[in-house]
């Protein structure tokens, strides 16, 4: 029995990956390397590379390897591209996963975790956003990550197949150990981005917007660390082995920090300083987005183990440098 990671080979993927391979869980990573970097996936899981929606390919693993679950990953994540490149979106985030999902029902898989998005709910009129609030999304990568979410509910309700939907806040840091982080090229993480701009690999930063109603005029964001996120994905995997309804959970930690926190966080926590300028806003970006995660506490049992900025600013500087010395 083994559980398929589609996307595993990426941030949060690999992430899932390790604790998965941790639990002596036998994993095997579907990957098609669009971004994705081979050397991110553990030695211990499967690799294959390949197309989420190549039914072929797909139905041969669940049958080799006698897959019984699947946590998805796999897809595009960049919300001003999915602006500019809609299509792509639909297709990569929508289109193809609609395959998957039909695969997993033609082959009987009885259990689906679906990595979404904060990104469904759009700018909410209230905050802390619990799941029950009106969804809104403002961006084509939003609305693909809902129609999944659709897609597994109505299939959900006609076939034997039990979800679980994790709508992600702002994702950042890295593996504590060391042995995964945020790699991809041109990574729009804000975290991330300080970082490097601290080390010197960008000559700047910019803060979108500082006239936000907010204390200090910049974004407020609900930043949670990848372990953290991971953490509750293992919860809703074993929520529905162990015979759990269908779930719809927001991760994230119900308190926010603003850019400018942020970015005094990583001066702090590196010595280095960082060249931030100034920016108009950006389209689209609320002032803050929290999320209320009391749902997936109570009903998963998750308890996040990282709560703490400058923790988080740690791993992703001590993962950056790490990059550094493999070049």
């Amino acid at each position: 029995m083994s559980v398929l990671v589609t996307g595993g080979a990426g941030y949060i993927g690999s992430h899932m990956v390790l604790a998965l391979a941790d639990a002596n869980e036998k994993v095997v990573v579907l990957d098609n390397l669009s971004t994705g970097l081979r050397s991110a996936v553990d030695a211990r899981a499967i690799f294959v590379e390949g197309d989420i929606a190549d039914v072929e390919l797909v139905s041969s693993l669940f049958a080799q390897h006698d897959v019984q679950a699947i946590v998805h990953f796999a897809g595009s994540i960049i919300v001003p591209e999915s602006v500019s490149d809609p299509l792509k979106y639909y297709f990569n985030n929508t289109a193809k996963t609609r395959a998957l999902i039909d695969t997993a029902v033609q082959k009987g898989i009885p259990h689906f975790v679906f990595s979404s998005t904060a990104a469904v709910y759009g700018m909410p009129e209230r905050v802390p956003v619990t799941e029950d609030v009106a969804l809104n999304p403002m961006s084509p990568y939003g609305r693909s990550k809902l129609m999944t979410e659709w897609m597994l509910e109505d299939v959900a309700a006609a076939h034997a197949l039990k979800y679980a939907v994790l709508r992600y806040f702002n994702v950042a840091g890295a593996d504590p150990a060391g042995r995964s982080g945020q790699s991809t090229r041109d990574a729009t993480h804000l975290i991330k981005v300080a970082v490097q701009t601290a080390l010197g690999l960008r000559q700047q930063m910019s803060i979108f917007g500082t006239d936000y109603d907010t204390p200090d005029g910049t974004c407020i964001r609900d930043y949670i660390h990848v372990s953290d996120l991971i953490a509750a994905h293992m919860d809703a995997l074993n929520h529905l082995r162990q015979g759990g309804e269908s779930i719809t959970a927001n991760c994230g930690y119900g308190h926010g920090s603003s850019v400018s926190e942020v970015v005094n966080a990583v001066r702090k926590v590196t010595g280095l300083p960082i060249d931030a300028v100034l920016a108009a806003r950006r389209p689209g970006d609320p002032a803050a987005i929290v999320a209320d995660a009391s749902r997936a506490r109570r009903v998963l049992g998750w308890a996040p183990r990282h709560d703490n900025l400058e923790e988080i600013v740690e791993h992703a500087f001590a993962w950056e440098n790490k990059l550094i010395t493999k070049v």
